[in-house]
């Protein structure tokens, strides 16, 4: 018998992807699904963007870069970010890497091991808690409020927070809520860590381009005082629609670069050049296009809010951000799960169950709406259907 790491097989299989299998198999039958579970944008990325991965694949380069990334794509991020959010940033902190889940998993890798502690949100992204697994921590749930528009209170992670804690991952705007954090829970959240000068902080802002009215979104790089212990992920799968081009990047730290090469030369060595390319033309492109897809989402969430606060038994509060919607089915009498199965099953509409997203989410359904009008009005309306018809 192969004996394996328990590390590993303690990995759960991302709901997600799961459902995604299943809507694509009832489809392949000829079944009309709605897929509204995967998060990713229903957009084409920008003409620019596709003609310089032409370009780069024609004409190249076509080896290696350095593991950190091309340099001229770092400074080109740097550059972005320094404006963006008014702050100093240098092509020697960003490491650009296959995707924005390799950022947050090379942190757990980095701080987590036997006897650490792991803090995530719940309900979170799942993956978050199974990187704080795979390294041997012990992950440690924050509760995630709704009544607080689905951000935390500071001073409730803060009294979780023990001697062996390593990491808190925030997420701001958040999958599966789509909440953003409170400015004032974010300030105090940053004033307690200053007692705790052994915790690292990963902040994931992969959603940041897309928060709507009246929401107040705070990066991490808003607090100078954590600079040297904080960690950003961002990248293009969800603000550029290149979710299948596998491309993000990191904020880190000066004096954590070069542990992170490390990892990179042991794990993938590079990320692909051709794509690095795509990215510098999507980061140094014009922004029209970005923006009228935040406009879109902003439309759609407003019509999914209204659809489902229509539905008995459901009620939503309005997303500040991302391309999520949380609503809470309790009133229904369903459990998440038997929901979610058989909304797919008998009237095919894929959505995912909340308590994927951890213990808090049980009551609660994720809705992604980065689909088009036309199938976000038929899902609601057979989702309506099915629910006041049972």
């Amino acid at each position: 018998m192969l004996k394996l790491n328990p590390n590993i097989s303690a990995i759960e299989e991302e709901t997600a992807f799961t459902v995604l299998d299943r809507a694509n198999a009832l489809k392949a039958k000829g079944f009309p699904v709605i897929n509204l579970g995967i998060g990713q944008p229903d957009f084409t990325p920008p003409k620019h963007i596709l003609a310089a991965a032409e370009k780069a694949v024609r004409d190249g380069p076509h080896g290696y870069s350095s593991p950190q990334g091309l340099a001229v794509l770092r400074d080109a991020v740097a550059a972005t970010t320094a404006k963006r959010f008014k702050v100093q940033v240098s092509g020697d902190e960003i490491v650009i890497v296959p995707g924005g889940k390799v950022t947050f998993y090379f942190a757990c890798q980095m701080f987590g091991g036997p006897g650490a502690e792991i803090l995530y949100p719940d309900p979170g992204f799942p993956p978050y808690r199974d990187a704080a697994r795979s390294s041997g921590a012990k992950p440690v749930p924050y509760p995630i409020r709704e009544e607080k528009d689905f951000g935390f209170d500071a001073e409730e992670v803060l009294s979780l927070m023990t001697p062996a804690t390593r990491l808190i991952i925030v997420n701001s705007p958040a999958n599966p809520t789509g909440g953003v954090v409170a400015r004032s829970e974010m300030t105090k959240l940053a004033e307690g860590l200053l007692k705790h000068p052994d915790v690292a902080v990963l902040s994931d802002e992969i959603y940041s381009h897309f928060v709507y009215e009246g929401a107040d979104f705070v990066s991490f790089l808003d607090f100078p005082e954590l600079r040297d212990r904080t960690i950003i992920l961002d990248g293009w799968s969800k603000t550029f629609a290149m979710t299948g081009w596998r491309l993000g990047f990191g904020i880190w730290p000066k004096h954590l670069v070069d542990y992170v090469k490390k990892l990179i030369t042991v794990d993938h060595s590079c990320t692909s050049v051709a794509t690095q390319m795509a990215g510098l033309a999507a980061i140094t492109g014009p922004m029209d296009e970005i923006e009228g897809f935040r406009v879109s989402f902003r439309k759609r969430r407003d019509l999914v809010v209204k659809g489902l606060n229509g539905i008995k038994g459901v009620t939503c509060r309005l997303p500040g951000g991302a391309f999520y919607a949380f609503p809470n089915i309790a009133g229904t009498g369903w459990t998440s799960r038997d929901l979610s199965r058989e909304l797919l099953e008998k009237v095919h509409v894929a959505l995912l169950l909340g308590e994927s997203f951890g213990a808090n989410g049980a009551s609660f359904l994720r809705l992604s709406y980065a689909a088009s009008e036309a199938d976000i009005r038929e899902a609601l309306r057979r989702m309506k259907a099915f629910l006041e018809g049972n």
